[in-house]
């Protein structure tokens, strides 16, 4: 395996290691992207409304359970006869992306707005704000972690997740694996399971880097002090 990473010509071309990145990517950014604006506004409604929490959290748990390779196979099935082009795997693959993207997103944002101190909002109605304006000035600031903490949880399931896509005929690592075993070559398979959790750890704590910038230190650290307490 590591003599197989080492070679350069499996990091060059069409075919190579870089352009297998950029796709992997590609796929997970494009779930990922759908699947917030898809879950974000469901779980801000139902954390600041309070309705209709039951029901997303089971259809939440639902989604997590669905198979993503029988998905997969099911959808290219169904989409084989509609789409002439790439788009025959790509959407099915996309698609699956996005079932397993949209669960934490949502789950993480009802959570985060329910966890917000009641007398913070209490204390931004009794100064005039209106619902939208404590939304988004009060709950969201305050729910930004556990936001945050669903957005990364649904990369990191994306980006393991899509190498199934290359079951589906199409790019990104997991055309390492597939290739692999069809050719009995195994070091090829070993790096692409390995690339591919390089990725994700990579990608993790990118994540995490960006939290910590994107959220305010006081939250930060009153965030910490609850998770010792």
């Amino acid at each position: 395996m590591i003599d197989w990473l080492l070679d350069p010509s499996h990091w060059t071309g069409d075919d190579g290691v870089m352009a297998l990145i950029a796709q992997h990517l590609a796929y997970t950014g494009a779930a990922l992207l759908i699947a917030m604006v898809i879950g974000l506004p469901i779980g801000l409604y139902v954390g600041h409304t309070r309705r209709g929490t039951v029901l997303v959290a089971g259809f939440a748990n639902a989604l997590r359970a669905l198979p993503t390779l029988g998905l997969i196979v099911l959808l290219v099935i169904l989409f084989g006869p509609v789409f002439a082009s790439d788009l025959a795997f790509i959407v099915p693959s996309l698609i699956v992306l996005i079932v397993l993207a949209v669960p934490p997103i949502v789950t993480a944002a009802y959570a985060g707005v329910l966890a917000v101190d009641p007398a913070v909002v209490d204390a931004a109605r009794g100064m005039g704000y209106r619902p939208m304006k404590i939304l988004f000035s009060v709950e969201v600031p305050c729910a930004l972690p556990l936001i945050l903490s669903g957005v990364r949880s649904a990369t990191l399931q994306a980006v393991s997740t899509a190498t199934i896509a290359a079951y589906a005929s199409l790019g990104g690592l997991g055309r390492l694996i597939i290739d692999g075993r069809a050719q009995n070559d195994y070091a090829q398979m070993a790096a692409g399971a390995v690339l591919v959790g390089v990725l994700a750890l990579v990608i993790d704590l990118a994540m995490g880097l960006l939290s910590v910038v994107v959220v305010s230190p006081g939250i930060n650290r009153r965030v910490s002090r609850r998770s010792h307490a």
